[in-house]
């Protein structure tokens, strides 16, 4: 019994190389929590190329949306370990933990690491007749008229709705919020001046703000981007040591053979080296991670990181998302 059981050990691990060095004999599938022409399908659609340009095979992203970006995960958990689902998830993996009472996966726990991708700032806009003209102006009319501004957001758990909550924990004042189902129906009540101010990633609201179309206070980013380098960061402009990036990782089924997982940090790391990746990018005022962070070890530190950072903060207001 004890040679049977070895026997049987080692054609599993034979058979696993095996596959392993196949990998990928067929398309893999992307999952993306949230919907098509948002901004992390965005970033999804444009790696895919990427990664799949290096593993010679076509990479399928699928939209799986709902339940606040956590179905995505919850199916993923459940893939076959073998490499062809994975995920690309930003900011919200480390924020559901606190967001969710009962939620399905531990993300720490229950996936395979690929590695960091790309963070994605934000930028604090107010309608286009909002009286202030900068930030400092902007905060004195809070102070005055905290009561009648409205601060619109995607969403309770969105990129958006977290950087509200910093906002107003760091200003010391609540405002009203209101959440809306996605980014576009905010941005455009806010275009239609039926809201005031909104915090929101840089692939979302570039165009607007180089349009003249809203008024720009402030990027959420530790220095000024070259795509919006006349406006300054919020940071500078006057709320100290403020900072919110939408990070964005990938993920594989728990049990992922670690040969496959290592092509998988291969392809990653060759596709954000991409010219056209790296300039897509750029146009969106997203900045592309460094290859020593497209790595399963840096994704779990900023992973951990992040969960320790924004649970206090959520727990603290009492937002749930279910």
């Amino acid at each position: 019994m004890p040679k049977l059981g070895f026997a049987a050990v080692a054609l599993f691990f034979i058979v696993a190389s095996t596959h392993a060095q196949d990998y990928p004999a067929k398309p893999v599938v992307m999952l993306v929590p949230f919907a098509a022409g948002g901004p992390t399908d965005t970033v999804a659609r444009s790696l895919a190329q990427g990664m799949g340009k290096a593993l010679k095979q076509t990479l399928v992203v699928e939209n799986a949306v709902g339940a606040g970006g956590t179905i995505a995960p919850s199916k993923l958990k459940s893939a076959p370990a073998d490499g062809y689902t994975i995920l690309l998830a930003h900011i919200g993996m480390s924020t559901a933990p606190a967001l969710y009472r009962e939620l399905p996966f531990k993300p720490l726990e229950d996936f395979e690491l690929i590695g960091q991708v790309v963070d994605v700032p934000m930028t604090l806009i107010g309608k286009k007749d909002l009286p202030p003209n900068d930030l400092r102006e902007l905060l004195a009319y809070i102070k005055a008229n905290k009561d009648k501004i409205s601060f619109a957001n995607a969403g309770v758990g969105s990129a958006s709705h977290l950087c509200g909550l910093l906002f107003m924990s760091q200003i010391q004042t609540e405002l009203t919020t209101i959440p809306y189902k996605g980014t576009a129906p905010a941005i455009n009540d806010l275009l239609g001046g039926q809201v005031d101010i909104l915090c929101d990633q840089t692939t979302n609201t570039t165009q607007y703000i180089k349009a003249g179309r809203v008024k720009a206070y402030g990027t959420t980013s530790s220095a000024r981007l070259d795509s919006l380098r006349e406006l300054p960061t919020l940071a500078e402009a006057g709320i100290p040591g403020f900072e919110v990036v939408v990070w964005h990782g990938v993920y594989a089924p728990k049990g992922t053979p670690k040969a496959v997982v290592d092509k998988l940090v291969a392809a990653l790391q060759s596709a954000i080296k991409e010219p056209a990746f790296v300039q897509r990018m750029s146009d969106l005022g997203s900045q592309v991670v460094s290859p020593e962070k497209a790595t399963p070890a840096s994704l779990r530190d900023r992973l951990k990181g992040e969960i320790d950072r924004w649970g206090p903060i959520i727990r603290k207001a009492g937002v749930y998302a279910d």
